[in-house]
């Protein structure tokens, strides 16, 4: 029995670790691990170098509804989704590994990745609470980050029906639109 605990709190110590180093904050590592406060302060100084960001974490999905972030938390939840379907993986690993899978595709095409896996965690907690959803665009059949009472039928996404300004400025993140 003592074995499970040293082993629980060792996968608990690599899961911290792990989030520290993807730049969440603490109040996740409180959420996410069994560990206490104490001991995640100290781990985020030695991991991280410096203490953590004090403050609340970002509660208002108004963030995820603007038109690039929308389309970030659009790509990191299709990627969370398809993964809580094909593997069987506790919620904040599934988290990460999209997280990860999130940063190599923007990291692909050039753009800065828009969504801290703060936000990615927080996106998560407001899906899973009915706070936000996925809703099928009604002309390209992409899935995006919506809110639960959009009509789906008329829906249209950002990148099929980007605002007027999207991607002319030189702000990194910016689509090109040809």
């Amino acid at each position: 029995m003592r074995n499970k605990s040293i082993l629980t709190e060792a996968k608990q110590i690599e899961r911290a670790v792990t989030l520290i180093q993807l730049g969440a904050r603490l109040q996740v590592l409180e959420s996410e691990t069994d560990l206490s406060y104490e001991r995640l302060l100290r781990l985020y100084k030695e991991v991280a170098g410096k203490s953590p960001s004090k403050g609340q974490l970002p509660f208002s999905t108004d963030w995820f509804m603007t038109w690039q972030p929308n389309i970030h938390a659009s790509l990191f939840l299709n990627i969370h989704e398809y993964l809580n379907k094909v593997a069987a993986l506790d919620e904040i690993d599934t988290v990460i590994k999209a997280y990860r899978l999130y940063l190599e595709q923007t990291e692909a095409q050039g753009l800065e990745a828009l969504l801290s896996v703060t936000r990615a965690w927080r996106l998560v907690k407001f899906v899973d609470n009915g706070m936000l959803t996925m809703t099928e665009c009604s002309k390209c059949g992409g899935h995006f980050v919506t809110h639960p009472h959009e009509i789906g039928k008329h829906f249209t996404c950002g990148l099929c029906n980007p605002p007027a300004r999207a991607g002319k400025g030189k702000a990194a993140g910016a689509l090109q639109l040809h």
